[in-house]
């Protein structure tokens, strides 16, 4: 399967309140293939895109600086600034933002996108796999909202957007308890988060990913499939009803409209981006 054209998918929409905006984002490195665009990689393009200025981390500098190099050959050197941060650690958190206020003055949007997933049931997952995936997926939430909602509500104004997944509202397949639980509850964070800002003029939302063709996917095979990318890509296709994977860019699109004020009456709601996979019963 080729990578999809990243021309036609990250200008197709400009939104002018986005310019001059500071995005604080998670997770803006990428595993796999180097010409593809993960989520962050996307959503961080996109928002560069739109005149956006990006303050983006990764807990691993060179994937973050890999990001870095080709939104700054694109956009300008103002465009996107990037450092090593584990955003499972208060300290590292407490870090990043002071560095983005440091460097900017404000946070506008705060997009929580790393996650973490690894197999198990309840019965036969061991303690460290547990609090790996909770800490990863969910504990890295909290730290960041807990930092950067201060900040959001002081200015009168502010986006924040979690990455979930269709794994936290349905079966996928797969015995991923953690992941799913973890993801579940970005959800419910995300919403009940939103009613104790609403008034504060700040917006909390959450963009739900089903089945996409990113960068991973090659990692996934190696993991998975014993290496049989294609073959992966296949059966990963057909178990959409809409008979293919969607694209970093269609995660990456929903985020910034969520992010813009063409959703500034959208708060403590999902959007599912999945090819219809959460309505359906399943394929195989």
């Amino acid at each position: 399967m080729a990578s999809t054209s990243v021309e036609t998918e990250s200008f197709g929409t400009i939104y002018p309140s986005l310019k001059g905006k500071i995005v604080l984002l998670t997770g803006i490195g990428q595993t796999g293939d180097p010409n593809m665009w993960g989520n962050g990689a996307a959503t961080a393009r996109i928002f560069c895109g739109n005149g956006a200025k990006v303050f983006g981390c990764d807990v691993r500098l060179e994937s973050a600086q890999a990001t870095q190099k080709r939104l700054v050959a694109e956009f300008g050197p103002e465009s996107c600034q990037v450092l090593a941060a584990d955003v499972t650690k208060s300290t590292d958190v407490q870090a990043l933002v002071d560095a983005c206020m440091e460097k900017h003055g404000r946070i506008d949007v705060l997009v929580n996108n790393v996650g973490l997933s690894m197999k198990g049931g309840p019965a036969d997952m061991d303690e460290a796999t547990w609090d790996a995936q909770t800490n990863v997926n969910l504990k890295s939430v909290y730290l960041c909202c807990n930092k950067v909602l201060p900040i959001m509500e002081k200015q009168a104004k502010g986006a924040v957007i979690n990455i979930s997944s269709v794994a936290g509202m349905r079966y996928i397949g797969k015995p991923q308890v953690a992941y799913s639980a973890t993801k579940a509850a970005i959800i419910q964070f995300t919403k009940v988060t939103a009613v104790l800002y609403a008034d504060k003029g700040v917006r909390l939302n959450t963009v739900v990913p089903g089945l996409m063709h990113t960068p991973l996917v090659s990692v996934l095979a190696d993991k998975y499939a014993g290496g049989d990318l294609e073959g992966l890509i296949k059966t990963r296709n057909a178990q959409v009803p809409m008979g293919r994977m969607g694209s970093s860019f269609d995660v990456a699109n929903a985020v910034v409209f969520l992010s813009s004020d063409n959703a500034n009456y959208i708060t403590g709601q999902k959007l599912v981006v999945d090819g219809a996979i959460t309505g359906s019963t399943g394929r195989t």
